[in-house]
């Protein structure tokens, strides 16, 4: 998926989180949205996804050649962040079962697949809300990571991870990245050092 940022800009009342950010982000770029806590990454993965209306500017999005309404943008959508919850009164094989009928995954990969990927075979009967921090954190990745979606955001990916998890990310990442548009928010330069691209948050932001 192709975006175009023209002259985007968000303000919560009267404080500009951004302003006057003109950027192409291409198929197959990956992006690190840099910047120090509270800078105001996750805003701007908000906005680009669409789940946050601009205050001024334009997001344009196109497909194949073909634009893309905002609205239909989630459809294309993978996202994986610390703050987005799981159904956690499910089990990990129910969770997977509902949650592709609305995102499927890759091709090639099955559900079995993708448990024994997380290292999550023997937990597949086992409630959510019973899992580590660091076992939702790999299963939101991982339904990120592999699902058939153009459009991969990823904020602060390795949050909650001990160094065989970030061992783990830094591997699947790198094998799904292709031909997608991703957008990573960090501050962690082990997070994003394969991306090509970076965009420091702090150089659209209004002196106050």
């Amino acid at each position: 998926m192709q975006i175009i940022a023209t002259g985007l800009g968000k303000r919560f009342q009267r404080d500009w989180i951004f302003r006057g950010l003109t950027r192409t982000f291409r198929p197959g770029s990956a992006t690190a949205v840099l910047g120090p806590n509270g800078a105001g990454k996750s805003t701007l993965l908000n906005t680009i996804s669409g789940q946050l209306l601009p205050t001024e500017g334009m997001l344009t999005y196109s497909l194949a050649g073909r634009t893309v309404a905002v609205e239909d943008v989630p459809q294309h959508l993978a996202y994986a962040a610390p703050y987005l919850e799981l159904l956690e009164e499910l089990t990990l094989l129910e969770l997977l079962q509902f949650h592709t009928q609305f995102k499927p995954l890759r091709p090639g990969v099955s559900l079995d697949a993708l448990i024994g990927l997380t290292y999550l075979e023997k937990s597949r009967h086992q409630l959510v809300r019973e899992f580590s921090s660091g076992m939702k954190q790999r299963l939101k990745l991982a339904l990120a990571l592999y699902a058939a979606a153009p459009l991969l955001l990823l904020d602060e990916p390795t949050t909650n991870l001990d160094a065989t998890g970030v061992a783990w990310y830094q591997e699947h990442v790198q094998a799904t990245r292709t031909g997608r548009t991703l957008l990573l928010s960090s501050n962690v330069p082990a997070e994003y050092a394969f991306c090509d691209e970076q965009l420091l948050v702090t150089d659209f932001q209004v002196a106050r």
